[in-house]
């Protein structure tokens, strides 16, 4: 690539649309308007999702169940992902600066899938049956954050 192969960006020099510019233009006399009506009128300015009087589709469907904000979203770590760090002591901290976790104060819970070989302290704020037994058999500690 060079300057003589250059190629300005498509559509650059379109140009802008010129409205209430007189009847030469194919935009005069009613500006793009259309005759009488709503939307021909100085101010008009229709909500979202107005559909002429008709009941919107946002109001026609059918509302279904709800939202529990009081639910804690867990961010699950298995106990074969723990191996792979080679840490002795795993804190949410520890999997935070090592990138196992993308938000530093989220909630971790630990699930039992793959085996430990070494025995490691962890310390979290859930732990599944599984992980516990296993973490435990491997001669490591579980500790529960609150």
């Amino acid at each position: 690539m060079n300057l003589s192969n250059l190629k300005k960006p498509y559509r650059s020099t379109e140009k802008k649309k010129r409205i209430g510019r007189g009847m030469g233009s194919g935009m005069g006399k009613t500006s793009t308007r259309g005759h009488k009506g709503q939307g021909s009128r100085s101010g008009s300015r229709l909500m979202r999702g107005f559909e002429g009087g008709q009941m919107p589709l946002h109001r026609r469907l059918p509302k279904r169940g709800f939202t529990n904000i009081f639910k804690k979203e867990f961010t699950v770590v298995n106990l074969a992902r723990l191996a792979e760090l080679g840490e002795t002591e795993i804190t949410p901290e520890v999997l935070y600066s090592k990138g196992v976790l993308k938000k530093r104060s989220g909630l971790v819970k630990i699930l039992g899938v793959g085996e430990l070989t070494s025995a490691i302290s962890v310390k979290a704020h859930k732990f599944s049956e599984s992980a516990q037994e296993k973490i435990t058999k491997a001669g490591g500690k579980v500790e529960v954050i609150a």
